[in-house]
């Protein structure tokens, strides 16, 4: 589990970049197979969103979250498409066509999970069509390979 604890002193520069850090942290917790600790590790990273206001990766804290939800059992659908959709709405608010992407792809993931295809295809589809560039990315052949699996 993480032992981290955000500094107490006034110096907010120094908690600048940790809420990234904890979430990959608890990123890889998760591909170790640590759920809850990967978990607790993201409430700590979103804890310390709070405090600093730094929200550069806020969206990709709440897809993260909804991952790991569905990582730690199947019957926790609802709650990690509510992570997924406040993803959405985070990196659309930000503008942040990449992280946009990311949750777009986790929640038509879900959504081809349920047998929602054709509901899965239309929110990514116009998500991926904004790309022209980057196509070597893992991101934009994850979901060029889901859209291709739910036509």
């Amino acid at each position: 589990m993480s032992s981290f604890h955000p500094s107490t002193n006034s110096d907010k520069l120094s908690e600048l970049g940790l809420s990234a850090l904890l979430s990959l942290l608890a990123e890889a917790y998760g591909k170790a197979g640590q759920v809850e600790a990967g978990l607790q590790t993201l409430a700590e990273a979103l804890a310390l969103v709070n405090q600093t206001q730094e929200r550069f990766y806020e969206a990709e804290m709440y897809r993260l979250q909804g991952e790991l939800l569905l990582a730690r059992s199947a019957e926790h659908h609802a709650e990690a498409e509510t992570c997924f959709r406040h993803a959405l709405d985070v990196a659309r608010r930000q503008q942040a066509k990449s992280w946009e992407l990311r949750a777009a792809t986790s929640l038509s993931r879900l959504r081809q999970q349920q047998g929602k295809r054709a509901e899965a295809h239309a929110l990514l589809a116009p998500i991926y069509g904004w790309f022209t560039e980057g196509f070597d990315t893992r991101d934009l052949q994850e979901a060029k390979a889901l859209l291709e699996a739910l036509k």
